[in-house]
């Protein structure tokens, strides 16, 4: 009979990301584990292989915690634009809050890992398709509710958007960033301004003809 695991996996999971946000891949060895995990080093490697290994389930967890919640902000029903902006402002807010300078771990392995761990560049891309197929999904509303002008283009903002919410991320790793944050932030909600439809002309803006 196979001897019961004396950890939980899922949390010793959840642990492991934490160590990987704040350290980086390289800079945490199965030693690090060891002792911040509390596990044995043999009981690491028979229920997440190898540290590559380990990684990519941490890595895998990550999303499943953190990519819903993008998603589900996107999708609620009614005005689109202002959960755009809100996403926007809650990103550089994070960011510039993060004390500890642990970032994101998907835009931390895209950083480190991805040009040399096809893995690793496997899961942050599909992580970023995903954020970005929302986006373009909203802006898509966004302009069927005559939010976004009629010759806006949701795609192309959608992916300005991606871009900057992971310049965010990277800069939220460094010191002192949180006032180019929150301008770089409201730079990107004037974007969205810009793109957004002209009201409808109401009746003070009819011209008065006089007789």
């Amino acid at each position: 009979m196979a001897r019961t695991k004396e950890f939980d996996p899922d949390a010793v999971l959840e642990q492991a990301v934490e160590l990987f946000r704040e350290r980086g891949y390289e800079a945490t060895s199965m030693a690090d584990l060891v002792e911040r995990l509390g596990v044995a080093r043999a009981s690491l490697y028979a229920t997440f292989g190898s540290k590559q290994e380990f990684f990519a389930k941490a890595l895998q967890r990550y999303l499943d915690r953190t990519d819903p919640v993008l998603l589900g902000e996107l999708s609620q029903p009614g005005p689109v634009l202002p959960a755009v902006r809100a996403l926007v402002h809650r990103f550089a807010a994070e960011a510039a809050e993060d004390q500890r300078q642990r970032g994101c771990l998907v835009t931390n392995s895209a950083v480190e890992l991805a040009a040399r761990e096809p893995a690793v560049a496997r899961l942050v891309a599909a992580s970023w398709a995903h954020l970005e197929t929302a986006l373009t999904a909203a802006l898509l509303r966004a302009q069927a509710q005559g939010e976004l002008a009629a010759d806006a283009e949701p795609r192309a903002l959608a992916r300005f958007l991606l871009v900057f919410l992971q310049g965010v991320r990277v800069l939220g790793r460094t010191p002192d960033a949180a006032v180019r944050l929150r301008d770089a932030a409201r730079i990107a909600v004037a974007v969205l301004g810009r793109a957004g439809a002209e009201p409808e002309p109401g009746p003070l803006s009819q011209p008065v003809v006089l007789e």
